[in-house]
């Protein structure tokens, strides 16, 4: 017999409360204590384990989902769930708790898609606002808007209320560099881009549900001057004077666009704020050789007031939270590396007359000064939500954010830094009681024929230049193919071309006119039911099924990859090519007709698995193979593979699908949106 009593004197830290081992269970055992108003730090493993709540009261934070916790609750965590446990009475919460490895229920756990789901919580997809300083290009529009197009409409097939929102980034310094080049206005530069912007991403099938324009939004400056006063009010941002470099000719403050020198960081060469090579932040102050864009004069040092956030201090909160969500090892050693420092003071205004100025400015020393834009940006998409749930009929406040929210972030890895480091620790300063719940998807750059993409050098393709509704689908599938999604990737223009010719029209569109030619000459265009099935076609049918796992995977929350899922579409029409050969063998033979139907009738399966899986990543083609077999445009995406009903029309072989790339090459154009910014 073994009887074993809570006592607060065997307690050790761990999981960020208090806890204390209970031995000779047969299984790990615990008490564990939650101090009122404290909580565990989010974690997830491979073993099951329940929770016994036995005195005072809080709540389960599962996944996102909320749950009460009281005396005589049990609450059982399956594998791989983010569980959370928060105090939120006046005296302590305590539990036993016990756990167990069982790797046949982990591996279950792990391929359950009910488990991802989000069930009724909103999902908010943010692409990083551009900044409206010119077109976008296939750099661009290859990481952040494919991506999160992508996951919404794979998220809304499976019944989340998933929207993407982005818009433009107007107060960026690089819109006054280009209004200063153009001969116009800032206001006037970030409009038309802006535009410019919208339509490009509508030719690549790219309709964000929201699109804030933050100088033309309605309160969008007083909330966020609201937001910024929060951060004032934790206390723990100030004013602080610091060196600063100023043009040697003009006097000028220098910053971001202004401004390039060695990174202190990795040694590259950089632009003031943030490399885009390592992706670690400087204070321009700290670059080697700098050189001044206004002047050819070698930049001078001196002294600036400015409000300033000791990010240092945060290391902590920022590992919390990366802990909580979806945070590639990316991002989690860029963090590690950045709180290896001993200090890092972030300026979080700047003196500039394009942006939003802080209330507090006359008051502090600071008066000229703006808000920082990408501080502005972590407000902006607290905003954006706000905006959006305006139209649908929902009361979502951006000064107000909901336990509930799901935020992913689809971004470039050069605006990493602010994205997962800084925005975390804004959003503790600004609503000290919000858990943001926030998954993190970066992309790497996408090259031009091995070289950056450069508007000097006339070294792009536009997005303009080779969107069009006969080219759309095959852009979107070789971006989903090619995008730089762990490393620099590599855009080639007789690459693209001979995919098109060879992959998508002499491999699927032979493929589906061939089927559809078969089916008109042996079936009167109509869809013939199955017959006799051998082998052979169930294990045809068992690997379609692989297929729609394994797409499926790709296209999860957790292991969300279009490199991935494109890779699972071609294999599966490889697989139905090679069942085809296979199968044609008796195809015309008078004996065995009873089975050629079934073998027809496994293709049209595979036809409609296609049409479904392909639609996140080429939704019109979807459309149109799905029409072409007699069925509705995917609404909902297969749990299980299906035949085509029997006596369906078939209009496969009279469809075309794809047509040859005609573009000439690649050209330069008036302007160059500044990376994701």
């Amino acid at each position: 017999m073994i009887i074993n009593h809570y006592d607060e004197r065997q307690l050790h830290a761990a999981f960020g409360i208090g806890m204390s081992d209970v031995e000779g269970l047969g299984t790990g055992a615990g008490w564990g204590r939650v101090e009122p108003g404290g909580a565990s730090t989010a974690h997830q493993h491979d073993e099951t384990e329940f929770f016994v709540i036995v005195a005072g009261r809080g709540e389960f934070v599962v996944d996102g989902r909320r749950y009460p916790a009281e005396p005589g609750v049990l609450a059982l965590f399956e594998p791989f769930e983010t569980h959370v446990l928060e105090n939120t009475g006046d005296t302590d919460l305590i539990f036993l708790t016990q756990y167990w490895r069982d790797p046949g229920r982990a591996l279950k756990s792990a391929g359950n898609q009910d488990r991802l789901a989000f069930g009724d919580r909103p999902v908010f997809v943010f692409s990083t606002p551009p900044t409206p300083n010119g077109d976008l290009h296939l750099g661009h529009l290859s990481g952040p808007y494919l991506g999160a197009d992508a996951f919404v409409r794979f998220q809304r097939l499976n019944g989340a209320r998933a929207w993407h929102l982005t818009g433009s980034d107007d107060y960026q310094s690089y819109v006054v560099g280009a209004a200063r080049d153009e001969g116009r206005t800032p206001a006037e530069t970030a409009a038309h881009y802006s535009d410019e912007i919208r339509r490009t991403l509508a030719l690549m099938d790219i309709v964000p549900d929201q699109y804030t324009v933050t100088d033309t939004e309605r309160d969008y400056r007083d909330g966020l001057r609201d937001f910024f006063s929060r951060i004032v009010a934790s206390g723990r941002i100030s004013v602080e004077e610091r060196d600063a470099l100023f043009d040697a000719a003009t006097g000028d403050y220098l910053y971001e666009v202004d401004v390039s020198g060695g990174c202190p960081g990795c040694g590259g060469g950089t632009g003031g704020n943030i490399c885009e090579e390592c992706g670690e932040p400087n204070t321009v102050a700290d670059l080697t050789d700098p050189v001044s864009r206004l002047s050819a004069d070698a930049p001078v040092r001196g002294r600036q007031a400015r409000w300033s956030l000791p990010l240092h201090e945060f290391g902590t909160e920022v590992t919390e939270h990366h802990r909580a969500g979806r945070v590639p090892a990316r991002l989690r050693e860029l963090a590690a590396r950045l709180f290896a420092r001993p200090s890092l003071d972030i300026p979080v205004t700047h003196p500039a007359g394009w942006g939003v100025a802080p209330e507090e400015g006359p008051k502090t020393g600071t008066d000229g000064q703006v808000i920082w834009v990408w501080p502005e940006m972590s407000y902006g998409f607290l905003h954006g939500i706000q905006s959006l749930g305006g139209r649908v009929g929902e009361k979502w406040r951006a000064d107000d954010p909901g336990q509930d929210w799901k935020i992913v972030h689809f971004f470039g890895y050069d605006n990493s830094f602010y994205h997962s480091v800084l925005y975390p620790v804004l959003y503790k300063l600004a609503h000290p009681g919000w858990r943001p719940d926030i998954d993190y998807h970066v992309n790497e750059f996408y090259l031009l024929e091995g070289a950056k993409f450069s508007t000097s050098r006339r070294h792009a393709v536009w997005g303009k230049e080779i969107l069009g509704p006969d080219s759309v689908d095959a852009v979107r599938y070789f971006l989903c193919r090619t995008r730089p999604e762990e490393e620099r990737t590599d855009f080639r223009r007789a690459a693209y071309a001979g995919t098109v010719d060879d992959t998508l029209i002499g491999t699927w569109q032979r493929w589906l006119t061939g089927l559809g030619e078969r089916i008109a000459e042996g079936y009167d265009g109509t869809a013939p039911d199955a017959g006799t099935w051998t082998p052979e076609h169930s294990a045809f049918l068992a690997r379609l099924g692989d297929r729609l796992t394994a797409v499926t995977g790709a296209l999860r929350s957790d292991g969300f990859s279009l490199n991935r899922a494109a890779a699972e579409l071609d294999g599966l029409v490889e697989d139905v090519l090679r069942f085809s050969r296979l199968e044609s063998r008796t195809a015309r033979e008078p004996g065995w007709g009873s089975e050629a139907r079934t073998a027809i009738a496994l293709e049209l399966a595979a036809a409609r698995l296609l049409a479904h899986t392909a639609a996140p990543l080429m939704p019109r083609f979807a459309g149109r193979l799905a029409a072409a077999l007699g069925l509705p445009e995917p609404a909902v995406w297969p749990t299980i593979v299906e035949l085509v009903p029997p006596g369906s029309v078939i209009g496969l072989a009279d469809t075309v699908f794809f047509h040859p790339d005609r573009a000439n090459g690649t050209t330069g154009a008036a302007g160059e949106a500044e990376g994701e910014r």
